[in-house]
């Protein structure tokens, strides 16, 4: 018995299951690219084993403590935001007699992945086999074939982009580079904390942005070539791409008096809430004009209205499995950006979403006419198999499949990658299958077009 069916998440009709199997066979193995992710590049710099089954499958990864928690299990049973567990099979007993919650959700394929194809199970995770399968797991873990990069070079991936704020030092990238170990292990420009005035810590971080790089950042014009210089660091270090997680995809193009003085009164603190968004706006155009000089790749994912639970964030922090979705307008939002920059050929700006009711009738149009945009594959709360068929089948009468920019795990779980990109492959084989199947398109461009979804839209969309 396995956990996994081999035909799992291709069509039921026999005739497109033929041809997704046939598709899925010339992708499964194909390298991994990986371009926005939030791993830890710590682990790879370290190589150290990972220390249990609860600090790999259970704290980093909000999909499962955030599901543990809408039944009632408190964070202090799961020990979250402990550097050490002091009961950690406990937990692990509380996980797996919990895990029939998670049947259904994608959830459950990404770690029934990981348990069989990792570690050889093939029994259903419940009470009854919790401790054996934590020693399983466990006892590998302190073998040389689970040190992380023996994983990311049994995992073949090609590349892996971590998520970084323009602050860090990047010693841990520095020290992979230095090591001699040949993975290709990228960071990723992320720089909200000093972009956003919401943001915990807003004045000290531009103040240590300052610092950082030699510029008086209370000034407009100290603070933007600050963040100028601090990308092409970036860049040096391998950098690909930008990300912005805003509120909302709100862009604004004002005259350099107007940023100016909105500037200042942001650092003064006399600005309203109401002028805080437009200074988050008028950020993401000034990052577009540096994506522009620089040549990094935007990307831009709005919506999600972060740390919903006061009760959390106050004991707990930020990103604790409380963000919620919220609706997002992209058509007007983004006019004054591409208004300036949407001609541009140069110019790449990746769109993400969690408003799936934007994919047919604003981002679809969007990307299948302005030359600098593509959309991002479902991400967070989408980013399941149904998520990736609807998206599919919503944004491809308009935007293409050349629009698009294949698929990112954007996860914290390190073992969970495989199986993410296992999914996004067999759901695209699913979906050309059946459009073959329904004479829609020849197999030979399915074949292509399964590649390019794959590894080559990657590739070409974040200059991989």
């Amino acid at each position: 018995m396995a956990l996994l069916h081999e035909d799992r998440l291709f069509p039921a009709d026999e005739r497109s299951r033929t041809i997704a199997r046939r598709l899925y066979e010339g992708i499964k193995g194909l390298p991994i690219l990986s371009p926005h992710g939030h791993t830890q590049a710590r682990w790879f710099a370290n190589n150290e084993p990972f220390p249990d089954p609860v600090k790999l499958f259970v704290q980093p990864d909000h999909y499962v403590f955030r599901m543990l928690y809408s039944q009632g299990i408190t964070m202090e049973e799961l020990e979250i935001g402990e550097a050490e567990i002091e009961e950690p099979r406990e937990v692990w007993r509380i996980f797996a007699s919990h895990y029939y919650l998670f049947r259904g959700t994608p959830t459950r394929l990404w770690l029934d992945y990981a348990f069989q194809e990792l570690f050889g199970m093939t029994e259903r995770l419940c009470e009854k086999n919790a401790q054996r399968y934590y020693d399983t797991i466990a006892q590998k873990l302190q073998t040389p074939e689970f040190l992380p990069r023996t994983l990311y070079d049994r995992f073949n991936i090609e590349v892996l982009a971590t998520t970084d704020s323009p602050l860090e030092a990047l010693a841990d990238h520095e020290a992979i580079r230095k090591s001699g170990w040949k993975a290709r292990i990228i960071p990723t420009f992320r720089p909200d904390s000093v972009v956003d005035p919401q943001h915990p810590g807003f004045l000290d971080n531009v103040r240590a942005l300052g610092a950082l790089m030699g510029e008086d950042t209370f000034t407009w014009r100290g603070y933007l070539r600050a963040l100028a210089r601090r990308r092409e660091y970036f860049k040096e270090m391998g950098c690909r791409a930008t990300d912005h997680g805003h509120p909302t995809a709100l862009t604004e193009d004002l005259s350099e008096t107007s940023a100016a003085a909105l500037f200042e009164q942001v650092i003064k603190g006399t600005a309203y809430a109401a002028d805080l968004e437009i200074f988050r706006g008028q950020m993401l155009t000034e990052m577009a004009r540096m994506s522009l000089e620089d040549g990094l790749v935007m990307q831009i994912h709005p919506g999600s209205v972060r740390n919903h639970n006061a009760q959390i964030f106050a004991r707990y922090g930020r990103d604790m499995g409380a963000d919620i979705p919220a609706p997002t307008n992209y058509v007007e939002a983004l006019r004054p950006l591409l208004n300036r920059f949407g001609n541009e050929r140069n110019l790449t700006i990746i769109l993400f979403t969690l408003d799936e009711t934007t994919y047919s009738r604003e981002l679809a149009p969007l990307a299948g006419h302005y030359p600098c945009l593509k959309l991002g594959p479902p991400w967070w709360f989408h980013d399941s198999p149904d998520g990736m068929m609807r998206f599919r089948e919503m944004a491809t009468e308009t935007a293409g499949f050349y629009n698009t920019v294949g698929f990112n795990d954007d996860t914290r779980a390190f073992l969970s990658i495989p199986a993410r990109h296992d999914v996004a492959r067999r759901i695209d084989a699913a979906f050309l299958g059946r459009m073959v199947a329904e004479h829609r398109l020849d197999e030979d461009e399915a074949v292509e077009l399964a590649k390019d979804l794959t590894v080559g839209l990657v590739k070409k969309a974040y200059k991989l």
